[in-house]
């Protein structure tokens, strides 16, 4: 009998995220699918960094360096 594959985690998981300067966003989005293994939520500091540069680079208003990245809490 063949094994049954796991499924990929669906929907997302959300993050806060503190900057250098002082700045927060709560509620960042990030694919759960990109989560876990090894690196834990490491990944979510990469994604949430190229979704900073691409949405500078459409508005002209670069984000500072991000200081700390954490899950949220939930409500």
């Amino acid at each position: 009998m063949a094994k049954r594959q796991q499924a990929l985690p669906n929907g997302f998981v959300l993050f806060d995220v503190v900057y250098e300067d002082g700045t927060q966003t709560s509620n960042r989005k990030v694919p759960a699918a990109d989560l876990g293994g090894l690196d834990g939520d490491t990944p979510a500091r990469v994604f949430v960094e190229t979704q900073d540069r691409k949405i500078g680079e459409m508005s002209g208003a670069p984000r500072g360096r991000i200081k700390t990245i954490r899950r949220s809490r939930k409500a």
